[in-house]
């Protein structure tokens, strides 16, 4: 059996650690010959590899690791490239958090004007890191997970339509997860569902169990009375901000008690709520700074102090799984369905073809293959088509380098009362971002 080079783009993220793990735990079925780690911060890509290497000696030795700042190292003679950067780390995160909050609105970091920020961060370092795959080893696959993915995967598909790129996202399979473990299923494997939307802004519309029998009703009456909130403290997040996001499901639930949401929609549906509740002060990127980010890398210099990683609390992260399973998908062409975050041509029957919208595939060796979704309601149709210009005009403005359409795009957003608001807030954003976006005129 052919053994794999996967190049983890992104060496020095939090979730690099237990990407390894879980990939160490899936050899059988998909066998690992090197991993290559690719960062432009090598101090703290060294931190991660440091402990990985520790993992790899003790559980893998077989396994070559390498880690560099240097693109050719990196992605020559690989195979995968698994793409989860987040440019500006946690520092800019911050400020896409509290600078909107400023103005009143939600602050949130796919959402709204953060998402719009974020994504004119991540554009060109995504593109740059699929252009080095190109060149140094065009047959490799290239799976973005790196946020904002809406963004993201309008920017490939615009100005990379060649490239062998998958845009994925791990939220719906924690929230599938959410929903195996409340009617009392051992894994959302268990599950087939339909899916239509937009990355971070999607409903399920159909669950069935293996044997087609119809699992919605009980998933819809759970949902519409606890959100996503299960027993099972193990699935649930120990930051307060998550469980909240999970109990709120229940409410947005509510506008379409027919489907069951992606959580992400509160942000959408009920923003006066989540900007009355957050704390200006304090945002979801400070929890992560105190809270993982922390953990992490005390855990990874931990194993590097002491050169063994067997009393460790790193852990896999069982819901990256999917990451393996996509890549088994392509390599051994396995047509596993999957969701993904794919250009429409009509699996949306009443919708803009170029939209990239995520719905279910059958992934294969020729990568997905997009499952007809038919016609979706006004309500839905409505909301999408809104969300969807935003994502366009951002990628617009990025190539065209254009004040205006960004200016636009922070004006369409549902999240943002009015083009002054919208005015006011871009140039707050302009003002911290000028490292990392392109000039706008």
């Amino acid at each position: 059996m052919k053994q794999f080079t996967i190049t983890i783009a992104g060496g020095g993220s939090t979730f690099t650690p237990g990407i390894v793990l879980m990939l160490l735990d899936n050899q059988e079925k998909f066998p690992i010959k090197e991993i290559k780690f690719y960062d432009n911060d090598e101090a703290r890509q060294a931190t991660i590899a440091g402990a990985t290497e520790v993992i790899l000696q003790e559980k893998a030795p077989n396994i070559k690791l390498t880690a560099t700042t240097d693109p050719e190292t990196a992605f020559s003679n690989t195979d995968f490239v698994m793409a989860h950067i987040r440019t500006g780390k946690y520092a800019m995160r911050e400020q896409d958090e509290k600078i909107p909050l400023k103005h009143g609105v939600v602050g949130q970091e796919t959402c709204g004007p953060g998402g719009i920020a974020y994504g004119m961060r991540s554009i060109g370092d995504v593109l740059e890191l699929v252009d080095y795959m190109d060149k140094y080893s065009p047959d490799a696959w290239f799976l973005n997970y790196s946020n904002p993915a809406a963004i993201v995967a309008e920017a490939t598909r615009k100005l990379r339509p060649h490239s062998n790129i998958l845009n994925i996202c791990d939220m719906p399979i924690g929230i599938e997860e959410l929903m195996a473990d409340a009617i009392g299923l051992s894994s959302r494997k268990e599950m087939e569902v339909d899916y239509f939307g937009l990355n971070h802004f999607g409903w399920w519309t159909g669950i069935r169990d293996k044997a087609g029998n119809d699992l919605l009703p009980q998933i819809r009456e759970h949902v519409s009375k606890y959100g996503y909130v299960t027993d099972n403290e193990s699935l649930q997040h120990s930051d307060a901000s998550w469980n909240s996001t999970f109990a709120k499901a229940k409410d947005v639930q509510a506008l379409d008690p027919e489907t069951v949401p992606n959580t992400y929609l509160k942000y959408y549906f009920y923003p006066d709520h989540e900007v009355a509740k957050s704390d200006a002060s304090y945002t979801r990127a400070n929890e992560v700074m105190d809270g993982r980010e922390k953990f992490i890398f005390g855990e990874c210099q931990k194993i590097i102090d002491s050169q063994t990683a067997k009393d460790s609390e790193l852990h896999i992260d069982e819901h990256a799984s999917y990451i393996v399973d996509l890549a088994r998908a392509i390599a051994y062409n396995t047509k596993e369905r999957m969701l993904l975050i794919v250009e429409n041509n009509g699996a949306i029957s009443n919708f803009d073809a170029t939209a990239m919208v995520e719905v279910p595939c059958i992934v294969g060796s020729k990568g997905p293959e997009p499952l007809t979704q038919g016609e979706i309601p006004r309500f839905h149709k409505g909301l999408m088509e809104q969300q969807v210009t935003v994502e366009k005009l951002v990628v617009e403005a990025f190539e065209y380098g254009s004040y205006q359409k960004l200016w636009q795009a922070l004006t369409v957003s549902k999240i943002v009362p009015s083009a002054k608001v919208a005015k006011d807030i871009l140039d707050d954003l302009l003002e911290v971002n000028k490292p990392y976006w392109p000039e706008l005129t």
